[in-house]
C-alpha cells in the first residue's frame, strides 16, 4: 500500500467535517486543537500524529482506523468483504452514511470474532438468563451511533429529536 500525500488526509478530513455539516471552529473546540492548526492540516501544511487523528476522529464521530489508514500510519491489512464493498459502492449514502454502516458491521463481525475465540477455546456457556435480544448492544455500535441517538442507561438505544 503506498503511503498517501501529507495533502490526502487534510482534504479527507475537511470533507468528513463538511459532510458532517460542523464548522472548522467547532471540530477544532471538540478535538482540542486550535483553530489555525487544524486548518494547516486540511490543507496540507501539517501531518498530525495519531493522537492528535483519534481527537479529530472523536469529534467527527468517525472510526479512528480510518484516518490512520488514510495518513498511512498503518495499512488496511483485511481484504474488504463484499459486504464493505458493496456499501462503498453506494451512490445513494454520503461518505459519513457509508462510514458509519462499515463501523456496524465491522463491530458485529468483532464481536462474532470474539465469540468463536471463546468456543474454540472451550469456554463455559453463559449462566445468565438473559437473551441475545435482551443484550446491551456493543460499545462499537453504541458509538457508531452516538450522533444519532441517545442511549439509555442499558444499552438500548432511544431515538432521540433534534430540533432547530
Amino acid at each position: 500500500m503506498a503511503l498517501p500525500k501529507v495533502g490526502s488526509i487534510g482534504e479527507y478530513i475537511r470533507e468528513q467535517r463538511q459532510q458532517a455539516k460542523i464548522s472548522l471552529r467547532q471540530l477544532a473546540a471538540a478535538a482540542g486543537v486550535s483553530n489555525p492548526y487544524l486548518s494547516q492540516i486540511e490543507r496540507g501544511l501539517r501531518k498530525p500524529s495519531a493522537e492528535i487523528l483519534n481527537q479529530i476522529a472523536k469529534g467527527l464521530h468517525i472510526s479512528a482506523q480510518a484516518l490512520y489508514v488514510q495518513a498511512g500510519l498503518i495499512e488496511d491489512r483485511e481484504t474488504p468483504s463484499d459486504v464493505v464493498a458493496a456499501i462503498r459502492a453506494d451512490t445513494h449514502l454520503t461518505e459519513r452514511q457509508r462510514q458509519v454502516l462499515i463501523d456496524i458491521y465491522e463491530s458485529f463481525r468483532k464481536e462474532k470474532r470474539a465469540e468463536d475465540e471463546q468456543t474454540s477455546q472451550n469456554a463455559h456457556p453463559r449462566s445468565d438468563s438473559v437473551t441475545d435480544d435482551e443484550q446491551p448492544l456493543p460499545k462499537d455500535f453504541l458509538a457508531a451511533l452516538e450522533p444519532y441517538a441517545a442511549s439509555g442507561d442499558n444499552g438500548t438505544v432511544n431515538q432521540e429529536t433534534k430540533e432547530g
